[in-house]
């Protein structure tokens, strides 16, 4: 897969990732590990939420989001973020969910500070496979341009 530069990316460019199943067995173990609420750990006080199932953490959704982002645009050197400005969850994720990031290139600059790197402002969605959003995500990374 070809390695992306900052030089590479337009305003308005979207990318779209390939998919990730969600198992019931990793969105516990997450929860065990990072996200310890009982809607996330176990399938019968969830049922009893407001949510009446096993959700998946936000965190891990995000998590997720990330594997499937930096896969589909492959930047070389990878990216460094620079902060989220805004993180979403509209919708949970449910087990067997099937999650696809489609990314847009909202805006470009070269930094100032940093003459190698640019800075990518990225708006991610996340939807599950009957279309809902279940992830929105606006950000600005650092991303290296080529040697001029």
């Amino acid at each position: 897969m070809k390695r992306r530069y900052f030089e590479d990316l337009k305003r308005g460019d979207r990318f779209k990732s390939k998919t990730y199943r969600v198992s019931k067995k990793q969105i516990i173990a997450f929860a065990r590990e990072f996200d310890p609420q009982p809607f996330h750990l176990d399938e019968k006080i969830a049922r009893q939420t407001m949510f009446q199932e096993l959700i998946a953490s936000g965190w891990q959704t995000a998590a997720i989001s990330m594997r499937l982002f930096v896969r589909a645009l492959n930047f070389a050197e990878g990216l460094i973020g620079l902060g989220v400005d805004e993180l979403r969850w509209p919708t949970s994720v449910k087990p067997n969910d099937i999650l696809q990031v489609e990314t847009e290139i909202a805006h470009l600059r070269k930094s100032r500070s940093k003459p190698r790197y640019g800075i990518v402002r990225i708006c991610n969605v996340t939807t599950n496979q009957r279309g809902e959003i279940v992830q929105t995500m606006t950000s600005s990374t650092l991303v290296l341009r080529r040697k001029t």
